[in-house]
């Protein structure tokens, strides 16, 4: 056998080898919508259909019986012909359609036993005895005119118009040893059984053709117009087994122009070495066929984990530019309310707070600490200030970020799917308000213990050094809030000066130096706290890009899988 195949010694192994790429198979999925999904998805089910209803049992049990299937078209004459063949009645025919919607396989008694359990086609429930109207799955019948060796299964109309006719005829041909193709002098030029033909050329399936109800005056031109165009689709090795028309009896094909199917199918089955030889085509014809049919899934695969990165990389784009528009609006300064610098400049850069940047700087602590003991609390209105305009700054940005991140997956096919299914962020998360002000409150938590660290407070006690700390404190934010770059004593600054007031009052405490550090730091921290809530923002679009696609260890163990098979190993 090719590609280095060793079924007389290692079907086991490969038994196996197959297995584990039939739940490698099991396990690809491919939840974005894209050109090659559908065509993966049907590859997959096909694939997995064949490795359990034909690979494994086959493996398993080389020498079970060969299983002849017989389908084509509707009204071809299946029934008739497998029910003329064992000279009674088995599977249901007439001009309704469709006629065949239960499976019927009929074997000799002796070899019954290899169809009663679920070694071939598992899925399909067995049923026996008389065959009841509605009945469902696999009906077996004992016939001691089927030659031994031998099973005859009589399939649903691959054109059906029931779908589940149709799905269940591509089913059972998938998992034939040998296909006996049924077709007409009428229909044998039909589209959709040369779709079926051109399968089993390309897996080399054992196949004949048997063309049925051919007039007499067309016995010789139907035939050869049919063998020409086998041999025009590389399938002239073909058998093509030619039934004339005739009447016929008791619903029957008469012997006599059913001879030529019979001889054929008795010959094969008196002939072991016959019959093995068509297993082994089918079988290594089954797996010749895996590499590039498993490879179209591993790509699509690929693509799908492409896609889902390109989508997550959008979102991330998308919220990063939000972060960037957040810093800028924040460092302007404009979103905080005039009346509330008014207040802040009036109370720092008047009166006694300004009188004491005349003093030395070694009683400028005190001389704060003193000047806000008993005024109003400016201070928190500042804070108060602060937490509103990030608030309106992150809220707004974020609710800009989701639009544009939505009209980007929109320019794929990707992530139009996820958007039309619902499975996409339409709105900012309901939780990023309540986040914001968490942040916000614990950055200028952050804020105030850098004053202390780095300043008086933290050697000062009571209720005027608390009121220190959170007016030097506020100060600092005023002085991160109106600054988009370093921190340099000559910068133009916001709100007539307030911000630059503030600067000065913290220099005369802390020094230049130290302000510039501690302007860095408390803006770092700030935006590390944004570039987190945007993130989460972001990783909502991210996860969503993401679910259900297959990782790239899943592409690996799949791909490692078909090598094993390959090579005829586990």
């Amino acid at each position: 056998m090719s590609n280095g195949y060793s079924l007389s010694t290692t079907p086991h192994d490969l038994h196996d080898a197959v297995a584990t790429l039939g739940t490698e198979l099991r396990r690809a999925c491919f939840p974005l919508k894209s050109p090659g999904s559908e065509s993966a998805r049907a590859a997959q089910s096909a694939l997995t259909g064949q490795i359990d209803d034909y690979l494994l049992p086959r493996l398993l049990e080389l020498d079970a019986p060969l299983l002849a299937v017989f389908g084509g078209s509707t009204g071809a004459g299946k029934s008739t012909l497998v029910n003329s063949l064992i000279g009674r009645t088995v599977s249901a025919t007439g001009v309704l359609r469709p006629t065949t919607t239960t499976p019927v396989l009929v074997t000799s008694p002796p070899d019954l036993r290899w169809f009663g359990t679920d070694r071939v086609l598992p899925g399909l429930a067995r049923t026996t005895g008389k065959l009841q109207a509605g009945s469902t799955g696999l009906h077996l019948v004992a016939d001691a005119d089927v030659p031994s060796g031998m099973a005859y299964l009589d399939a649903p109309d691959i054109d059906s118009v029931v779908k589940s006719n149709r799905d269940m005829a591509t089913q059972l041909l998938a998992a034939a040893d040998l296909w006996l193709f049924v077709t007409t002098a009428g229909r044998y030029a039909d589209a959709v059984p040369w779709g079926y033909l051109r399968q089993a050329r390309d897996r080399s399936t054992a196949l004949a053709l048997v063309l049925n109800r051919v007039p007499a005056e067309a016995m010789d031109e139907v035939p050869g117009h049919l063998e020409e165009m086998l041999r025009k689709e590389g399938l002239d090795r073909t058998v093509v087994l030619t039934v004339p028309e005739v009447p016929l009896e008791e619903g029957r094909i008469p012997d006599s122009a059913l001879q030529p199917v019979r001889s054929w199918l008795d010959g094969l089955a008196a002939d072991a070495d016959a019959r093995t030889e068509t297993v082994l085509k089918t079988l290594t014809g089954a797996l010749d066929s895996l590499p590039p049919r498993v490879e179209e899934i591993a790509r699509e695969m690929e693509d799908q984990i492409a896609a889902a990165a390109d989508l997550a990389g959008d979102a991330r784009r998308v919220y990063g530019q939000a972060l960037q528009e957040a810093e800028e609006a924040l460092s302007g300064g404009s979103l905080l309310r005039s009346e509330v610098l008014a207040r802040w400049h009036e109370f720092i850069g008047t009166g006694d707070v300004m009188k004491s940047l005349q003093n030395t700087i070694g009683r400028i602590g005190d001389r704060i600490k003193d000047a806000v003991t008993g005024r109003p609390p400016v201070s928190h209105e500042v804070q108060t200030e602060v937490e509103r305009s990030v608030e309106t700054v992150v809220l707004s940005v974020a609710d800009r970020a989701v639009e544009r991140t939505v009209a980007a997956w929109k320019m794929s096919s990707h992530g139009e799917s996820l958007i039309s299914a619902g499975a996409a962020p339409q709105q900012s998360s309901s939780q990023l308000r309540t986040a914001v002000e968490a942040e916000v409150r614990a950055w200028q938590s952050t804020v105030m213990d850098l004053v202390k660290e780095q300043g008086p407070g933290r050697r000062a006690a009571g209720r005027a050094v608390s009121f220190g700390v959170n007016a030097v404190g506020a100060a600092l934010m005023l002085v991160v809030f109106a600054h988009s770059g370093g921190l340099t004593g000559g910068e133009v600054v916001i709100a007539g000066g307030t911000a630059a007031v503030s600067q000065r009052v913290l220099e005369a405490i802390f020094g230049e130096e130290a302000v510039r550090t501690l302007a860095t730091r408390a803006k770092g921290d700030l935006l590390k706290r944004l570039t987190r809530l945007l993130e989460a923002e972001a990783q909502r679009f991210a996860s969503a890009a993401v679910e259900g696609v297959p990782g790239p260890q899943h592409v690996a163990r799949l791909r490692s899988a078909l090598e094993a098979v390959r090579a005829g190993r586990p």
